[in-house]
């Protein structure tokens, strides 16, 4: 399992986190975790879930607030599954764990190099722990013939505003550098698994290999390297490629698969890096804007489902239909599309294909060679014009090859 906590950071409050608590109000600032990043991380033009997470708040709550709660989340059964798996591989004294990393890591199979295992204080609080990881981490990265497993550490990473506590699986440190290793429940089936549950995994491991590069760089008193896809050779610093540890076929011999993280890692630093520069989106907010989740004495909630409904619609969204299983506000966020009749209903692809027009019916419409309605500014005319000219001359190759005279909304298997 992996968990993680937000505390803000040492000192007096700076105006931009000052400015996300007034946004969230009092209510408990909702942890930012691997999972969130990575989700963050995948849909970079989403300012309203940039905002959200960077507040603090609780999309959850906030979604069934709105009247659209979303059955967002791991499955139970996915978790309980997930937790036997890791504890069979990590039972007596990691034996089952140690053949996937002699694989695929070289860890030696005789006792001329014992694996170390040391204490990380799992019974103290994320500070303790991420100090302890840093100090373990030290050590291993000094000793550069040794082999160290670093069983659930505790890594730091700053995210707007406040220290964001992270906890991957393990790590495995040797020859001074440091591998992510993680351990998922989802099968490997004939040497191959799921593309998507591996691509979460991989944005998930891009986080943490993101919050190791920080620290690495920072102990050794270096800024990190602006080109995303260069490994800085430093002392306790990660690889750019991380080991996922899974269940062979259906049974509960674990196999391994190395997966390079250099594209995640790169969506990933550019994200937060935006994220760090938020404040030109909240000086973009109208006055009272807030996402005050709080309760008055009576239990009543203090800001009406209209007021929250406002607040959210004043963040500008960058819907698609992936957010459905990475966003709690998803359900929202498909329903407001809907309703207004935009494109990106219909995923990003066509919506970047379909350049200036922004709904639904100006796509048939243009398809079918009627007018339709163009922005007023030149360069906005010229991009509806253009995307009108490709759709209808793609739309006039389907018929065509269809062996019909006309394209209408009914042959494009579209409701109107």
């Amino acid at each position: 399992m992996n968990v993680s906590t937000n505390v803000p950071l040492g000192g007096p409050a700076e105006p931009l986190a000052q400015r996300l608590a007034e946004l969230r109000g009092p209510a408990p600032q909702r942890s930012l975790n691997a999972r969130s990043l990575a989700a963050l991380a995948a849909n970079p033009g989403c300012h309203r879930r940039a905002v959200l997470d960077a507040a603090g708040v609780d999309k959850s709550v906030l979604a069934a607030r709105l009247g659209r709660p979303a059955p967002f989340g791991q499955s139970p059964f996915a978790i309980a599954r997930g937790l036997v798996f890791e504890s069979r591989l990590k039972a007596d004294d990691h034996a089952a764990l140690l053949e996937p990393l002699r694989a695929h890591l070289g860890l030696p199979a005789d006792d001329r190099a014992p694996l170390l295992v040391p204490d990380l204080l799992h019974r103290s609080g994320p500070a303790v722990r991420a100090d302890r990881t840093a100090e373990a981490l030290a050590r291993a990265a000094a000793d550069p013939d040794a082999w160290t497993l670093l069983d659930h550490p505790m890594l730091r990473l700053a995210v707007a505003g406040s220290t964001a506590y992270l906890e991957p699986d393990a790590l495995v440190v040797h020859g001074g550098r440091c591998t992510v290793v993680e351990i998922k429940s989802f099968p490997v089936l004939d040497g191959s698994a799921d593309p998507a549950k591996v691509g979460a995994a991989a944005r998930q491991a891009a986080v943490y290999v993101l919050a190791l590069q920080h620290a690495a760089a920072a102990a050794a008193g270096l800024p990190l390297t602006d080109d995303p896809y260069t490994e800085q050779r430093l002392p306790g610093s990660p690889r750019t490629s991380v080991l996922l540890v899974c269940p062979k076929d259906f049974g509960n011999q674990p196999t391994a698969v190395t997966v390079d993280v250099r594209r995640e890692l790169a969506t990933t630093r550019r994200q937060l890096s935006r994220m760090t520069g938020i404040g030109w989106l909240l000086a973009a907010l109208p006055p009272g804007t807030d996402f005050d989740l709080a309760a008055d004495e009576d239990g009543a909630p203090v800001r009406s489902t209209e007021q929250l409904t406002a607040s959210v619609e004043a963040v500008p969204a960058a819907y698609s239909p992936d957010c459905l299983s990475t966003c709690e506000l998803g359900f929202h966020c498909r329903a407001r599309a809907r309703c207004d009749d935009r494109v990106e209903q219909l995923g990003r692809g066509v919506r970047g294909e379909l350049g200036s027009i922004r709904t639904v019916a100006e796509a048939l419409a243009a398809a079918s060679g009627a007018g339709f309605e163009v922005a007023d500014d030149a360069d906005g005319a010229d991009g509806a014009h253009e995307a009108a000219e490709r759709l209808a001359y793609a739309a006039a190759l389907r018929a065509e090859a269809l062996g019909t005279e006309a394209l209408g909304p009914e042959r494009l298997g579209v409701s109107t």
